[in-house]
């Protein structure tokens, strides 16, 4: 009994020694992990802390943008001429090929001029027989005239012979104006194009009847080039960039010609720019919209009437818009837009924005940023408002042919 109890003190007495010398390790272990975590701690990057995110940005700076809106048009012809008769009669001729391009003067329809020559004929002989006959007047009325100063006639021969004077003056005027409306009536025989553009198909063929004034037009030129694009805009966006123009936000060009380009209804690109040059200045109560219209050159005669087509109207330019990148830009309830931008100590301050406009994959930014601003296009998940981060510079991968563009993160 008394050698096993001494053993067992011998025994208690190691365990508790090794486990002081335990104890004492595992202290100083702690004091130098914590010495550690408070040598780092201003840089925080101890050992059980992890570094800030990395966060792509992009600088913002002002730069001029020209405000564009993409309208709807359709193509209405610049001039129109409906081709109807003067004169009546029977159509003696078609002078025209259908659907070819006829110049301004060009003879399209003969109407038969023979009664029109024949009357042309009557009023040249009875303006003859006026004139002779004033002749014969004029010289009695200057014999009178000479004889009445002497008493060789009376004073009323000498009245009757001037009255008589001025009827056949009046007689041979009449006799003028007839044979000038015989003349118009005989031009008129002949129907000629008052425009250059492309004639229609015609409504009637030789032997037709035709009469002065008739409702049925003959047939029709077209001028295609230039060309009109009739287009409606929202009374709200007109206003708007009144406004902007009015505040100094905004210019446009001088002239107020705005410029216009086509998007044809396969998609393609318009070769032609044209320019805006009619504002109409009442309001459609049915839509809200107001008219405008823009002129091309049609050379190629691309644009046919009534062809519906989508126009990118340049409405003025700003000279302090921001593009970012659309991912940049949060866009919340209500359509409140936010972006995370890098501030001071590499630390993250959440901003409001005014995205005015889409543009491609990018915002164009009015309100909200200052020039230089680092904001943050990759990472926003990672990024908390206040925490720091690491801003690298953002380097957006080319995208592939046809792909859709990414999405924000």
């Amino acid at each position: 009994m008394t050698g096993r109890t001494g053993n067992n003190k011998v025994q208690g007495t190691h365990v508790m020694r090794t486990t002081t010398r335990l104890s004492g390790s595992l202290f100083l272990l702690a004091l130098t992990l914590t010495a550690c975590g408070q040598d780092g701690g201003g840089a925080g990057m101890g050992m059980g802390a992890m570094p800030p995110p990395e966060v792509a940005v992009v600088a913002v700076n002002p730069a001029p943008y020209t405000l564009t809106s993409e309208l709807t048009g359709r193509v209405t012809p610049y001039r129109v001429a409906e081709i109807r008769p003067q004169v009546s009669g029977i159509i003696k001729d078609r002078l025209f090929t259908e659907g070819s391009d006829v110049k301004a003067g060009q003879s399209l329809y003969q109407i038969d001029p023979a009664t029109y020559r024949a009357a042309l004929a009557q009023a040249q002989a009875d303006l003859k027989s006026a004139e002779a006959q004033l002749t014969s007047v004029k010289a009695r009325a200057g014999r009178y005239k000479e004889l009445v100063a002497v008493k060789g006639v009376s004073q009323q021969e000498y009245d009757d012979a001037m009255a008589e004077l001025g009827a056949r003056e009046a007689a041979v005027a009449a006799a003028k104006a007839a044979v000038e409306t015989a003349r118009i009536n005989l031009d008129y025989a002949g129907l000629t194009s008052p425009i250059a553009g492309r004639v229609g198909r015609s409504r009637v063929t030789p032997g037709a009847l035709v009469t002065a004034g008739q409702a049925e037009m003959l047939t029709s030129v077209t001028q295609l080039d230039p060309i009109y694009i009739d287009l409606t805009q929202s009374a709200d966006a007109v206003a708007a960039l009144r406004r902007q123009v009015a505040a100094g936000e905004a210019t446009i060009p001088e002239g107020g010609k705005l410029k216009v380009k086509l998007i044809l209804p396969d998609g393609t690109a318009y070769a032609e720019d044209g320019a805006l040059d009619f504002s109409d200045i009442t309001v459609d109560e049915g839509t809200g919209t107001i008219g405008l219209r823009a002129t091309f050159p049609n050379p190629r005669l691309e644009l046919l009437p009534g062809m519906f087509v989508r126009a990118v109207v340049d409405q003025g330019t700003r000279a302090d818009a921001m593009l970012v990148p659309q991912q940049a830009v949060i866009i919340g309830p209500g359509g409140v837009a936010t972006a995370m931008v890098v501030g001071k100590e590499d630390k993250v301050e959440i901003r409001p924005v005014t995205a005015a406009k889409a543009v491609g994959d990018q915002w164009v930014v009015t309100k909200g940023l200052a020039p230089k601003e680092r904001v943050i296009v990759q990472g926003v998940l990672k990024a908390a408002p206040g925490a720091p981060v690491k801003p690298v510079p953002y380097n957006p991968a080319p995208a592939a042919a046809g792909a859709a563009p990414a999405p924000a993160r």
